[in-house]
């Protein structure tokens, strides 16, 4: 079969992250998926961004097999693999270790919510997982990861919270595309960078009223959206 353009998706959605300076080295990946066909593309592992070519991409189905490629994924593929099994909607993945998200992710602290551009795209805070148990971590840890953030979820619509934070370890953010998944990451960083500065000027903050969060989310996303052009 012919996957080019979900290779071609997957490769240009990867090269903004280096470009919105969102990953150091080769710390990051996206993943795309088609829904239609059960197979999703993703970075090799460990390979530099400058020398990243779409012929590049690995194809794996929904039980981890390789369907195409001749490079090792991602050692974050099984993570990837459990969020698309779980989050039926979501068509793109997203991990970076961008340094505010990670500095919440490390002190295990969620983003809360302090103002209308964070309301913009999550609708409340960005939640942050329980730490992994030794057992998760020494058996499948990539798997295992992929399952604390589906635990955490239980109670949230990751339509509406795009994005979580994995305790000591830093942000998966996902979304409709690749590229939306990315601007949705690159937000994070933003919201998380705005909040370090809110706490360090008033370490009493307060979240922002939940009308204007409503507001401001719901504006955006859902039924009765109305920013931006039809």
């Amino acid at each position: 079969m012919n996957y080019r353009s979900l290779k071609e998706e997957c490769y240009e959605a990867n090269l903004l992250l280096p470009k919105y300076g969102l990953i150091d080295l080769t710390f990051g990946n996206v993943s795309v998926i088609d829904r239609d066909r059960g197979v999703f593309a993703i970075k090799p592992s460990g390979v530099d961004y400058t020398v990243l070519k779409p012929k590049d991409m690995v194809l794996l189905d929904l039980n981890g097999k390789i369907v195409e490629g001749e490079l090792r994924p991602s050692s974050d593929t099984p993570t990837h693999r459990r969020l698309f099994q779980a989050f039926t909607t979501i068509c793109s993945v997203v991990h970076t270790h961008s340094r505010q998200a990670v500095a919440y992710a490390q002190a295990g602290r969620p983003i809360p919510c302090f103002g209308t551009t964070h309301a913009d795209y999550f609708y409340g805070e960005v939640p942050v997982t329980r730490p992994m148990t030794p057992k998760e971590i020494k058996t499948a840890y990539e798997w295992e990861t992929g399952n604390v953030i589906v635990e955490r979820f239980k109670k949230l619509n990751p339509e509406q919270v795009p994005a979580v934070l994995v305790h000591g370890h830093g942000p998966f953010v996902w979304g409709p595309s690749g590229k939306k998944a990315v601007e949705t990451a690159v937000a994070l960083e933003i919201v998380a960078q705005m909040a370090l500065h809110t706490v360090s000027i008033n370490p009493k903050a307060k979240p922002l009223q939940q009308a204007q969060i409503d507001k401001h989310f719901l504006r955006k996303h859902g039924a009765h959206a109305y920013y931006g052009q039809a």
